[in-house]
This record gives structure tokens, C-alpha cells and sequence, in this order.
């Protein structure tokens, strides 16, 4: 559990320029479990594209991917594999074998719904990202019936380059018409989710511990704040 720093005071309104008008929330390990659904895909992929099943090469691999979640998975095998068709096969590969177990394996983050519900009710637009494919994100949305559960949906398909990069966080903002990135909050389970919302100047990054990365990892990135789940977020932002 986190330390009582963790979940230190929202800045108070002279430290902010605006009140909270957009919060751009990840997905998996976020909002969505799935219960190491990401790693089992992975080891899918790397065995399709004759990566060794065991042995340093495949442990390097392993990590790679952890340290790297929440970024476009794509990216991640163009790093991991270097020839674009084998980081294209894997990619692949890695989609079939997540999209095939998310009726079984892909559920809500207890209280996620409600705290999306009642940042809207309160006047700020939700938007989720995603670092899978926008047909992958789909499939979640579909499963969990979350098609009108926030104000739009991005992944780095649609919105330029995926995590760190602040592509997915500016798109959002673009498409809510925000009046000024100090208006923006940004919400993830990974260090990745905590750069991209500094790299597009978002005022309040907040770090969850629900997902892929631990609080150390977390507050490395410096966020603003580390909750247990994004459950705590409405009381962090609407006081």
C-alpha cells in the first residue's frame, strides 16, 4: 500500500491555472485487468517469430516487455526484433493470442466504472488510450460494454506515436477543445503512462497500483500523485 505522501492534496487552485476539464485515463493495468494477459501474449509472439522459448535471450525479452508497458506494442517489436517484417508478425501473432482470451481474461477495475461516471457528471471529459492496436481496444470496449462509458477512445493507430511520446494525451486534448494543458489530467499504471503526460504538458500525472509497474517505478517518473486505483481518482480531483 502507499505511504501517506501517496495520496497527497490535488495542487490548490493558485498552484493550477484551470480546474480539471479532460482526463485522459490508460487502459490496461489501469481501468482493465487482465490478469498477465499481456506477458502470455507476448511469449505467444516471441515463439511464433522463433525466439527462443528459454534462456537469457527470452528473459531479456520478458523484461523488455514489462519495462516497456504502455507503450505501442509495435513499437516494442520493432525494438525487441529489428526486421520490420518479424516486429510485424509478432504483433500479430501477439493480437491473436490476446484477442482470443479477452472474453475470458479482460475485466473492469473494480470501481473504474464509477469513477469514470462520476468525472463526467461532474463537467471533465474522460477519454481512454491504449498502447494495443485500435481493433484490440475495440474488442475490450465490445467485452466490457464500454462504448459510451467515456468521451472518445484513442490508441496509436489513430493518434500518431504511442507512449512516451505525448501524441495519445495532445490528441485527446484536441478532441475535447481544451482551453489549456494545465486543465489536463493523466492517468496510468506505467512510467510511460507518467512521461507521455509530462511530454504534452499535462498539470496532474498520476500513477495507480493496480497494473504493470511498482510504486518505485511509478515515482521515478515523477508523478503529482501515486494512488491504489484509479477508484481513489474521483476524490483526489473533485473537491
Amino acid at each position: 500500500m502507499p505511504n501517506a505522501t501517496s495520496l497527497a492534496h490535488l495542487p490548490t487552485a493558485t498552484e493550477r491555472t484551470l480546474p480539471v476539464e479532460l482526463v485522459v485515463m490508460d487502459m490496461a493495468g489501469t481501468t482493465v485487468s487482465d490478469d498477465g494477459l499481456v506477458l502470455a501474449s507476448f511469449d505467444a509472439a516471441a515463439t511464433s517469430v522463433n525466439l527462443p522459448e528459454t534462456g537469457p535471450e527470452r528473459e531479456d525479452a520478458r523484461r523488455y516487455v514489462l519495462d516497456t508497458m504502455g507503450q505501442s506494442k509495435i513499437e516494442v517489436f520493432r525494438a525487441l526484433f529489428g526486421d520490420e517484417d518479424r516486429a510485424q508478425a509478432a504483433n500479430s501473432a501477439f493480437e491473436a493470442a490476446y484477442d482470443a482470451r479477452i472474453d475470458s481474461g479482460v475485466t473492469a477495475i473494480a470501481g473504474a466504472a464509477d469513477a469514470i461516471a462520476r468525472l463526467r457528471d461532474a463537467g471533465a471529459k474522460v477519454v481512454l488510450t491504449t498502447g494495443f492496436s485500435p481493433a484490440t481496444q475495440e474488442r475490450i470496449l465490445d467485452t466490457l460494454g464500454w462504448k459510451n462509458i467515456a468521451d472518445a477512445y484513442l490508441a496509436p493507430g489513430d493518434a500518431g506515436r504511442g507512449r512516451p511520446f505525448p501524441d495519445l494525451v495532445l490528441t485527446a486534448a484536441l478532441r475535447a477543445k481544451v482551453s489549456d494543458m494545465t486543465a489536463v489530467t493523466v492517468v496510468g499504471d506505467t512510467s510511460n503512462d507518467i512521461d507521455s503526460g509530462r511530454r504534452a504538458g499535462a498539470s496532474v500525472l498520476v500513477g495507480v497500483l493496480t497494473g504493470a509497474h511498482s510504486e518505485d517505478q511509478l515515482r521515478a517518473a515523477n508523478p503529482t500523485h501515486v494512488l491504489p486505483s484509479v477508484a481513489d481518482l474521483p476524490a483526489l480531483l473533485l473537491h
